[in-house]
């Protein structure tokens, strides 16, 4: 199996599947996470399967295709909840990734089946994810820099810069990367701190990206080595 290392690098997003059902153990490792991750974040992520009609229609015409397996990233509506959500979706779609699947975060382009789902009172729909096996693998979009979204530079530790290039690995709404890292100066301890900013964005979702963003600092520079300011 991919290391997460390894599914960030590999993972690219992909709209067109092939019509094939999700395999026994790809679909049980996604529900058992999906479990879990609820339980631990309070959200309502729900697996969808075998269901075609979310990605047709107006709303996605030729951009999705062949889907029938998705992520509805479900839950409170809170200020705190599109971080959340963003979080632990795209732990799910590096989980799909470690187990064959390709995916896509769907912000706009699908429409909502009430019979695949439910949703308790106070709930809302962020997003969709779709899942499958893809036609092709998907291909490497263009990214900013890491000194486009960061504070680095060539004297900055090795962890820091692993992080904000994993970060630059982070899917975001139409490609936007409106978020912003900052080493500060270590805390009583001595463990060194990292700020991250969301910002302004007219396409929105900054929320949700800011979420996946961190995730894949954390993953790249090593939870370890520094500590997230404010928290």
């Amino acid at each position: 199996m991919l290391t997460l290392e390894e599914a960030i690098a590999a993972r690219h997003s992909v709209r067109r599947y092939q019509p094939r059902d999700l395999a026994p153990e790809a679909e049980e490792a996604l529900r058992r996470r999906i479990e879990s991750l609820n339980a631990e974040s309070g959200l309502h992520i729900q697996l969808v399967t075998g269901e075609p009609r979310a990605f047709r229609g107006l709303a996605s015409y030729g951009v999705f295709r062949g889907v029938r397996n998705y992520l509805v990233m479900a839950g409170p509506r809170t200020p705190y909840a599109g971080e959340a959500i963003g979080r632990n979706g795209e732990k799910l779609v590096l989980l799909a990734q470690q187990t064959g699947l390709n995916s896509c975060w769907a912000g706009l382009t699908y429409r909502s089946v009430k019979p695949a789902f439910s949703l308790a009172p106070g709930e809302r729909v962020y997003c969709l994810i779709a899942l499958g096996y893809g036609q092709e693998s998907g291909r490497p979009r263009r990214s900013k820099r890491p000194e486009d979204v960061s504070d680095w530079t060539p004297a900055a530790p090795e962890w820091y810069r692993r992080g904000v290039e994993a970060a630059l690995l982070a899917p975001t709404a139409v490609n936007q990367q409106r978020f912003r890292f900052r080493l500060l100066a270590p805390d009583a301890a001595g463990r060194p701190r990292v700020e991250v900013r969301r910002l302004f964005s007219l396409a929105g979702y900054t929320h949700i990206d800011l979420g996946i963003a961190k995730l894949h600092f954390e993953i790249g520079a090593g939870t370890d080595n520094f500590a997230w300011a404010g928290d």
